[in-house]
């Protein structure tokens, strides 16, 4: 049996996923940007952590481990940057740079996802992570652009998509999980 803690990644990156498309819409020309910090902080902490151990012990099977774990890499340290800049009033110009490098990962993955027919449901999961790394390719544009409103706006149905389809995801694994992991023990546990 092995390690499976997709899920809570999954339920961080819907976390953060509204925190975002939240920033966007309402705290982007905010005067108080300070509010978003401990958001960003604590979503960037757990995926940062989850993303790392993953890359480094591979305990789900076969590329699982790269398509969650890497994506998870990149989308903790792009919070964790974006509460440290917000906290120190610090420009996110180069935050979104690196978004965009992220986003192009995740939407290259997404891609790949449907075409190996990887996961439960290749087609769903594709798209949420095409529609999340969309959301890192936009960001600098929008930044940019902060006066175009209905760059916001999209940007933040596009978050919002992305959120509800890794929610429908992280939460019917979490239904099947404790089905799947409720005789499970831990190896000094087990008896032959």
């Amino acid at each position: 049996m092995f390690i499976n803690y997709i899920t809570l990644m999954l339920i961080n990156l819907v976390a953060g996923l509204f925190l975002l498309a939240g920033y966007l819409y309402f705290g982007l020309n905010h005067t108080n940007q300070k509010r978003w910090v401990p958001g960003f902080g604590m979503t960037g902490a757990i995926a940062l952590v989850l993303g790392l151990h993953m890359i480094f012990t591979w305990p789900v099977i076969g590329s699982y481990n790269i398509a969650y774990g890497e994506t998870t890499v990149l989308f903790g340290i792009l919070f964790i940057g974006t509460a440290i800049a917000l906290a120190q009033g610090w420009d996110l110009l180069t935050v979104a740079i690196y978004g965009f490098f992220a986003g192009l990962t995740a939407i290259v993955i997404g891609v790949r996802i449907i075409n190996l027919g990887l996961t439960r449901n290749p087609l769903l999961s594709g798209i949420g992570f095409i529609l999340a790394g969309l959301g890192g390719v936009f960001a600098a544009p929008t930044l940019y652009f902060q006066s175009i409103r209905t760059l916001q706006i999209i940007g933040t149905i596009v978050l919002v998509a992305a959120a509800l389809i890794f929610a429908f995801t992280g939460y019917l694994a979490y239904w099947g999980h404790l089905t799947d992991y409720s005789n499970w023990k831990p190896l000094p546990m087990q008896t032959r």
